[in-house]
Order: structure tokens, then sequence, then C-alpha cells
């Protein structure tokens, strides 16, 4: 017997060709490995339709029985970007001068980056990524329920990769950014006991002096194992 609650549709399809398939996979592997983590920002704005277009591209992503457990809580005022990058510096600072053991820190100096995150009050916007661990159904009683969610850390991070992508199809620049702990993003941005914060994600334009430190990607056979 089919469940009842199972409702399919035909499934909208375009086969392409194996010459279509390589341009697009060509196309779209250009922009994305074009991408750089910038660290010097532009203050010039972004649109909002763009943004909200890439976070559309974002919440199209697979996730455990299509919960969709995030939010992406976008952050212009100049205020709260001051006090976003006022308690990460905080947590940074304790990080790289107190907690950080020595392996890691040698692997961040190559990359030259240090407590200081100037860029979360320059860049136009933050994009802050919240995971739904737990969804909360109001009761008559006037309790709640929790609504269970499943594989929230993989789904969330499906759609920060998909948002990612857009970001730079789109023709703008991010960092990804995780201060640790990030509990004050709850705090400052008013978010309920049941999100926690993911990530978070400066976006804008490069300033005119940017640099990025020099780096490589693992070639391709060293990441694809036939067998």
């Amino acid at each position: 017997m089919s469940d009842p609650d199972y409702h399919p549709v035909p499934l909208a399809f375009e086969r392409l060709t194996p010459e279509e398939q390589a341009a697009r996979l060509d196309e779209f592997h250009r922009r994305v490995t074009a991408r750089r983590t910038v660290r010097q920002f532009s203050p010039d704005p972004v649109p909002d339709a763009i943004v909200d277009r890439a976070i559309a591209v974002a919440g199209s992503a697979p996730s455990g029985a299509n919960l969709q457990p995030w939010v992406f809580v976008v952050v212009r005022d100049p205020e709260v970007k001051r006090g976003i990058r006022e308690a990460a510096e905080a947590e940074e600072r304790a990080f790289y001068e107190q907690r950080a053991p020595e392996d890691w820190l040698e692997a961040l100096r190559p990359l030259g980056t240090d407590w200081r995150k100037p860029f979360l009050e320059i860049a136009p916007l933050l994009i802050v990524v919240f995971r739904i661990d737990y969804g909360v159904e109001p009761c008559a009683d006037g309790e709640e329920r929790r609504i269970k969610h499943y594989y929230v850390s993989e789904s969330v991070g499906i759609a920060c990769g998909l948002l990612l992508a857009a970001l730079q199809v789109a023709g703008l620049a991010t960092l990804t950014h995780t201060p640790s702990p990030m509990g004050f993003l709850s705090r400052i941005l008013g978010r309920p006991r049941n999100e926690k914060p993911y990530l978070l994600i400066p976006v804008g334009y490069p300033a005119p002096d940017a640099v990025v430190p020099t780096i490589t990607k693992k070639p391709l056979d060293e990441i694809r194992i036939l067998r």
C-alpha cells in the first residue's frame, strides 16, 4: 500500500549531450576556480536582489527529510556589523594568543591571518548562516513540541557550498569566517535557542589593492580515486 502522504510528480530533467555537459562544466569550473578568499573589501554596496538570488540558490540544496534546517541572516547595518567585529575579534585574539596550538598557528602563517578582522565592518554586507538544530511547534497548552531535524550539519554544509558558488558566479567576493566560539552571533542577531551559528560570510567587491596569499589546490589525480 502506498503512503498517503507521498505525492510524487514527474521529474523535470534535461538530458545533455556529452559535448553540452563538458561545455557547461568547463564554464562553471572556470568561474568557481577563480574564487579566492578575500580579506580586503570595497565598501561599495551590493544590490539586495543579487544577494536574494544567491540565497535562493542556497535554499535549493538537498537536506535531510527536506526539512531545510537553515536560515541566512543578511547584515547591512553598520552598528550591527561593528558589534559583530568587536565580538569576533575578542574571540579571535583569545584564540591566536592563548588557545591555538602551535601546529595550527604554523598552518595559518602562509595565509597571513591574525585576530584583526576589519573586513567584518568594511564589507557592505555579512551573511550569517544559522543551522536549525530542531523545529519548534507551539502546543495548545502553551508548551513547545520539538521537531527532530536530520543530518543538519551535512545539509547546511551543502547549502553553504551552493551559496559560495552562486556569489562567485554573480561576480562577488567572499570570505568564510568561523570565529570560535560563535555564540555571540546568536545574541547580537537575536536568534532563537534552536538555531546555532554555522558560518559568517562577508560579501562584496574586492578593494582595488586587494591581495591574496599564494596557494595551490590538489590536482585531480590526488583527490579522485578510481576503483
